[in-house]
């Protein structure tokens, strides 16, 4: 059987930034990788033009998706930084519907600690979605960091800790290109949603554990059969 595996990030480019050269190396190893964006991504910038932004941004989605290799990507269409304004239970059995129908073994999903409130709430409900039942299918939660929201933080009580990493040596040039296509979102440097951070951070998470370039996350839970 087929592995799965399933990324749930708040905004449309957070699923690249977060985890995007490990899910393209599980793409070319074996994996059906699947993406769910929570939040449309535009709306709270107050932005005249939000209508042709949201159009564009969705096309820009949609070319990264391609590089990196998504088998699906899911759309959702919330409020953009207002999930406070969600029912909760609401997107909780959302995810919930998500999981029961792509049965995957992996998700990666936002830190608890992210200065964003959007992801704050996306990794509570992703958890509580995925809570462990009897032949439960995830067999592994991760979380990923989100360069400007779980640095910005400043939080020492909930910092982005790593304790699980993953070599994209071979993979950090799909992220990079998928990157790019998210011409909207990225930034010049020295802004930490910049090309060069984002490859500054992989050498730093490689260099810890002895590899060129790596992507860094956190167990939250792990199951062995």
């Amino acid at each position: 059987m087929r592995k799965i595996a399933l990324v749930i990030a708040a905004h449309p480019d957070d699923e690249v930034l977060g985890c995007g050269g490990t899910l393209a190396k599980m793409a070319r190893n074996g994996f059906s990788v699947h993406g769910v964006i929570v939040s449309e991504g535009i709306t709270s910038r107050n932005d005249k033009n939000s209508s042709r932004l949201l159009t564009n941004l969705r096309r820009e989605n949609k070319k990264s998706s391609k590089i990196i290799k998504f088998n699906s990507m899911k759309l959702l269409n919330y409020p953009d930084n207002k999930l406070y304004s969600v029912d909760f239970l609401q997107l909780v059995q959302n995810f919930e519907n998500i999981i029961n129908r792509l049965k995957p073994s992996i998700i990666f999903t936002h830190h608890s600690g992210d200065l964003n409130i959007d992801h704050e709430i996306v990794n509570r409900a992703v958890i509580t979605a995925s809570r462990p039942l009897n032949k439960d299918s995830v067999k592994k939660i991760l979380t990923f960091e989100t360069p400007s929201s779980s640095e910005w933080k400043f939080d020492e009580k909930n910092y982005f800790i790593p304790n699980y990493f993953e070599n994209i040596e071979k993979y950090l040039k799909y992220k990079i290109n998928a990157l790019k296509s998210y011409k909207s979102e990225m930034r010049k440097f020295p802004h930490p949603r910049s090309i060069e951070n984002i490859k500054s951070i992989a050498k730093v998470r490689g260099s810890t554990v002895g590899y060129k370039y790596a992507e860094a996350f956190k167990v939250i839970r792990e199951i062995k059969d």
